[in-house]
């Protein structure tokens, strides 16, 4: 490892190998492969035919050791070796990284490898330039990366090594960065080279991250939580999904699957659905164009209620109960009986989800109003129950059938039993609600009022904020 490598740096491994299968090399433990190819021209032998260029990239946590790569054993000539370098950044969230791949198939000193794919670039863009020749005596100089209507830094060469053991290779690593241009386009790598030969090379492409997701609770009741995915645009990614992690696993976050942010940048959710009085943690794995997944994972926090809580997210409303026991449930299963010879046979189907009649209270007139409010007119007929302190064999979603209510005459104490049956969620196409324009005009009299209170402000910060302590 390089001297100085420290926790937050990105490492990158380039190898070249040779091998009579083409064997691509292992994966040191730890290590992702950010991309792989070989050559296509000859043999593999002595000094000629293809040899394979990879790259394995790791964020470092801390101090390691270098690693062991390897490629199988057996064969004449097996060739390998692999150099380090690492990356420190300046900014940022993390790290991000696309790779592309061309062939000189022509012997000949002047080398050039146009990369078969076209990758994004953005101004500050690092780029690793690698060469694997199957010549060792076949020295670089005038190292180049182009592309059209990107501009390149000065390009300056980290490695050149000639690797004699087996059939021979040459390992050249050269570095530069994008100082202008923001474009999709297809690089060049070139060289001029001591002795003629032909070759793979490779870019690989490494970004600072910028994307990041935050969640905040909203000040209403019951609690909901905005989740923000904020940078993506920069990062490339065509598509999102948000999970709420908890102990228990993870869940998707309603409306927040797959969505498409190839012209938005920002993922905006509301979660009305968390359990409460448990550590939870909103993650996200993003999906770039080159179809590479990476996962980005927000704080942690935890949403305390002082009371069981009968909600509908989708219309973003809900009550305070007391939910009474005992809790008596049934469950149905459709079956026939046979006399078989003698011998009782039971034929039925799958027993049903369960159901029975569901008692809770509330203690003030508020409250019993708020779930007349949520029961009146229930999304696809559905409701969320949450204990205070979640309880998994209790919270979920049930379908409402009858109730009824017995307000008591000397306090403002009411009963409501419920006929339920559990039932799914709803669709996830049907996105929880947050707030409303409504919310911005019963906090704001004209649009110069809302325009003085977000100077400077984008939309996304009108979006971010927190009506409910306007």
């Amino acid at each position: 490892m390089p001297a100085g490598a420290a926790a937050g740096m990105l490492a990158v491994l380039q190898v070249v190998s040779g091998h009579q299968d083409d064997a691509v090399p292992v994966a040191p433990s730890g290590w992702t492969l950010a991309g792989s190819a070989a050559g296509t021209n000859g043999t593999f032998g002595a000094a000629l035919g293809p040899r394979r260029l990879s790259y394995f990239v790791r964020e470092l946590a801390g101090t390691i050791s270098a690693p062991t790569v390897s490629i199988p054993v057996g064969g004449t000539g097996s060739v390998i070796a692999g150099r380090i370098m690492t990356l420190a950044r300046t900014a940022g969230t993390g790290w991000r990284w696309a790779t592309t791949f061309g062939e000189d198939t022509t012997s000949g000193t002047a080398f050039s490898a146009v990369m078969a794919d076209a990758l994004s670039w953005a101004v500050g863009d690092m780029v690793i330039a690698g060469y694997g020749l199957p010549l060792s005596t076949a020295s670089a100089t005038a190292e180049t990366v182009t592309a059209t209507g990107v501009t390149y830094g000065t390009v300056t060469e980290r490695a050149d090594d000639a690797i004699t053991p087996g059939n021979d290779c040459k390992l050249i690593t050269a570095t530069c960065a994008v100082t202008a241009g923001a474009v999709t386009a297809a690089a060049t790598v070139a060289a001029t080279l001591a002795s003629a030969t032909y070759g793979i090379a490779g870019v690989l492409r490494v970004r600072e991250a910028s994307a990041a997701i935050t969640a905040s609770e909203q000040s209403v009741f019951p609690p909901r939580n905005l989740v923000s995915v904020t940078g993506l645009a920069a990062d490339d990614i065509v598509t999102a999904t948000v999970y709420r992690q908890t102990a228990d696993g993870r869940t998707e976050v309603r409306a927040a699957e797959d969505v498409d942010v190839s012209t938005t940048g920002v993922l905006l959710r509301v979660d009305g659905e968390q359990p409460f009085g448990i550590a939870l943690t909103y993650l996200a794995e993003l999906t770039d164009l080159y179809g590479t997944v990476w996962t980005i994972i927000g704080t942690t926090l935890t949403n305390v209620v002082a009371a069981d809580v009968i909600s509908d997210a989708v219309r973003g409303i809900g009550a305070a109960v007391r939910i009474e026991s005992p809790l008596e449930w049934k469950r149905s299963r459709d079956s026939t009986t046979f006399n078989v010879g003698g011998r009782i046979v039971t034929v039925g189907k799958p027993r049903s989800t369960k159901s029975g009649t569901l008692t809770v209270r509330t203690e003030t007139d508020a409250d019993g109003d708020d779930l007349n409010e949520v029961l009146d007119n229930l999304t696809e007929g559905v409701f969320l129950l949450r204990k205070q302190q979640s309880l998994s064999r209790l919270d979920g979603y049930f379908a409402l059938g009858d109730d009824s209510e017995s307000p008591n005459w000397y306090d403002s104490y009411r009963w409501f039993a419920l006929d339920v049956q559990a039932d799914e969620a709803w669709p996830a196409v049907l996105e929880a609600a947050g707030y409303t324009l409504q919310d911005i005009a019963d906090n704001y009299t004209s649009l110069s009022d809302l325009s003085a209170a977000f100077t400077p402000g984008t939309l996304l910060s009108i979006a971010l904020f927190d009506f409910g302590e306007a």
